[in-house]
């Protein structure tokens, strides 16, 4: 997949997730065993979309970038995101936090940082 491309999905996604866990939280998070039950907890979904909009916008602002040891950067910080992202996802289910639906957060961490490495593997002299 050329960086263009991929950049491009990794920002769409993120920004999708940012928008949904905006705007409906109470449907989204009992999927994945969290109940949305006061206004802290609801405001925590939304400010939670201010980290997954800024990395959408930073995979798309950034896919149209030139030069090799930038877009290498990006690469390392979009798959060290991912990596964590499949350490919390995977305490949350092992600990009962997540249930059910909850469980795809890794395997879809997982797959992010594993497209993000193979993206880096171009790099690599």
């Amino acid at each position: 997949m050329n960086n263009r491309a991929f950049l491009t999905l990794h920002g769409g996604i993120y920004s999708v997730f940012a928008l949904v866990l905006f705007f409906f939280p109470t449907q989204v998070w009992p999927m994945y065993g969290v109940e949305i039950n006061d206004k802290y907890a609801y405001f925590l979904s939304q400010h939670t979309s201010i980290f997954l909009g800024g990395l959408g916008a930073v995979s798309l602002l950034f896919r149209n970038i030139k030069d090799g040891e930038a877009l290498k950067q990006i690469l390392k910080a979009l798959m060290l995101t991912n990596l964590l992202g499949i350490i919390i996802t995977s305490y949350a289910g092992i600990t009962g936090i997540f249930v059910g639906f909850g469980w795809s957060d890794p395997a879809f961490f997982t797959v992010l940082t594993v497209l993000s490495y193979w993206q880096l593997r171009k790099y690599k002299n």
